[in-house]
């Protein structure tokens, strides 16, 4: 990730202000320790400022008060090194849990910016904002339909996955509906428009995404939660120290070593390693936040197209008394076809292919030719009955795969099946997560007979079927008005409202549409669904670690301060302990880069029963 200017010159004043104070320890000339005290501590006091005029009481006040009464009593040195690792801290939390989401990208391009309208037997091009209900749109072959309508004349295929996250073709025909955003594979069709642009599907869906933030989304730091505590034990502690014994260097030292270095860094330091982790494993999480609420998941929604499966049709079966004559004809006059099913086909069949004559298409229905002399017909069940041929092999597919029916000289010699593939081991996916209390559900556009057969196979119970952009984001919703956590996990623009609207959203990177990743807040750069379980293993185990860095640093603060109040520690030496303090923090935290999941036998995780809410927070 390349800095920005602004990031730059922190940079440089960090480093500048480090080598001032090595340079004043060594050569043990406070004076020099001034360019630290000016380069970070400027900064320190201004945001002390403004959380004062806020009322946010936060570490800065405490540090700026610090790096002040050291210079009051002499300890320049112990300033200027205040302020230089405070300024590192205060850099590295900015870093990394800065907003590095962009705003959701427009959608105009997937709608055309004009339309081909016919009046009165006239084609005319028109802007997409000038389209009226009622107007008659001309429809090409790979055009992007503008809004939506219903078919008047013609038969086409369309290809719906921006809009339903289908994974095959849908055929229409004259009064079928079409909808804005989705393509237009095959035929030409005119179509009687039933929306102007602006209420279409498709900008309907980019209205979903814009509202669709989660509530209370902005997280408060635990360094934060604890600074005000801080604040008023180091003040109080400090002004009944002088009470008491009537020296300021005890109230100073005590200042300086509650200086909440170590606490500060605890956070930023742990996000950095676990994000960095990620990295190496093709994940990509936009910020901290989306690593505690990961922690705290106890439900991962799937989709299913490009998600579970491969989002690309595979050839499933081959009834037939010949299964190799009616692979090869079929593959033959397929070969003819830019159909996606017959590019399923033609990359089964591995054989020699045939010479096609007389090559015909009938849109949505199926395709015609003559191979050796031979009529040869594929195509759906409504093809054969066109043109008066019985069925053979007419039992319906158990699990929504679609079918092709082969047809030699008016008698059918077979039957294909087509269907979407899972990925590889996205079945030991399923039962790690379970493994690790997370419960699994199945939400998406196909129909019940595919959504079961898919959710049986991975052991999924929990499972919708038909759903629409709506319904996925209407499931999340009352999830979470029970309490519960939830991580979306899809690709495609269907996808991306619910991404943005559950807990964590997380996107397919490599077929996910642009979309999908902008919504998202982690990003699966090598479409590995099977890294999700070590996603959230190192979720929770960077909240552990945080949690362990922060009491380890209130640990030494008080320590310290104790130490402090009794006169055993001066200001320089109590930098020097917050420093170690920080040191310690830091080792610690970073063991979260070389962290790798546990490699646990699956089975056991079979046996955990009923996942439980995990309320893991950073506190």
């Amino acid at each position: 990730m390349k800095f920005t200017r602004d990031e730059k010159v922190d940079t440089l004043l960090i480093t500048i202000s480090a080598i001032s104070v090595i340079a004043s320890f060594i050569l043990s000339l406070d004076y020099i320790a001034w360019i630290a005290v000016l380069a970070c501590g400027i900064p320190i006091f201004k945001e002390s400022i403004k959380g004062l005029k806020e009322l946010d009481i936060k570490a800065d006040v405490l540090v700026s008060i610090a790096i002040i009464a050291s210079i009051i009593i002499g300890e320049v040195f112990a300033a200027g090194e205040i302020a230089t690792i405070m300024a590192i801290g205060g850099f590295l939390e900015e870093y990394t849990v800065k907003k590095t989401q962009q705003k959701i990208k427009d959608l105009v391009n997937i709608t055309p910016q004009v339309a081909t309208r016919v009046k009165n037997g006239v084609e005319e091009e028109i802007s997409v904002e000038n389209v009226q209900v009622g107007d008659i749109l001309k429809i090409l072959p790979g055009k992007i339909i503008p809004t939506d309508g219903i078919i008047v004349t013609g038969e086409t295929s369309i290809d719906q996955s921006t809009l339903t996250g289908e994974s095959l073709p849908v055929d229409k025909k004259v009064n079928d509906e079409v909808y804005s955003g989705t393509i237009n594979l095959y035929g030409s069709f005119t179509m009687k428009t039933t929306k102007v642009s602006k209420d279409s599907s498709i900008q309907k869906l980019v209205k979903l995404v814009k509202s669709s933030s989660p509530e209370n989304a902005e997280i408060v730091r635990s360094a934060d939660k604890w600074a005000t505590i801080i604040v008023v034990i180091a003040f109080t502690a400090a002004i009944l120290t002088y009470l008491f014994t009537f020296e300021i260097i005890r109230s100073v030292t005590i200042l300086v070593v509650f200086c909440p270095c170590a606490l500060v860094l605890a956070t930023p330091t742990a996000i950095m390693a676990a994000i960095g982790n990620l990295t190496k494993y093709g994940i990509l999480v936009k910020d901290g936040q989306s690593l505690e609420q990961l922690a705290r998941i106890d439900e991962i929604i799937f989709d299913k197209t490009g998600t579970l499966t491969t989002g690309k049709p595979e050839v499933t079966d081959a009834l037939s008394d010949n299964p190799n004559e009616t692979m090869y004809l079929l593959a033959s006059l397929e070969s003819k076809s830019e159909h996606p099913l017959a590019k399923a086909i033609l990359k089964n069949y591995a054989g020699r292919l045939a010479e096609v004559d007389d090559f015909k298409i009938k849109i949505g229905k199926g395709i015609s030719g003559k191979i050796n002399g031979s009529k040869i017909l594929a195509g759906k069940r409504e093809y054969l009955k066109e043109n008066n041929i019985s069925l053979k092999y007419a039992k319906q597919p158990a699990h929504g795969e679609s079918e092709i029916f082969v047809v030699k000289e008016n008698e059918v010699i077979g039957k294909v099946l087509v269907a979407d593939s899972l990925r590889k081991n996205v079945k030991d996916t399923i039962w790690s997560l379970k493994g690790l209390r997370v419960r699994t559900t199945l939400l998406t556009g196909d129909n019940e007979d595919t959504a079961n057969h898919i959710a049986q196979k991975l052991k999924i119970r929990n499972v919708r079927a038909n759903c629409l952009p709506e319904d996925k984001l209407g499931y999340i919703t009352q999830e979470q008005i029970k309490g519960n956590y939830v991580a979306m996990i899809g690709d495609g623009i269907n996808d991306a409202p619910s991404l943005q609207k559950a807990n964590v959203g997380i996107a397919m990177g490599g077929i996910g549409s642009d979309i999908s990743v902008e919504a998202s807040d982690v990003t699966l750069v090598n479409d590995n669904v099977n890294d999700i379980p070590h996603l959230i293993r190192i979720a929770r185990k960077t909240i552990r670690t945080i949690n362990v860095g922060i009491g380890f640093a209130l640990g030494i603060n008080i320590i310290a301060m104790g130490l402090a109040i009794l006169g055993i520690l001066t200001p320089i030496e109590g930098a020097l302990v917050h420093n170690i303090g920080s040191v310690i923090v830091i080792t610690y935290s970073s063991t979260l880069f070389n962290y790798k999941s546990p490699k646990k036998n699956l089975k056991k995780s079979k046996k955990l029963g009923t996942p439980k809410h995990l309320n893991n927070s950073m506190t």
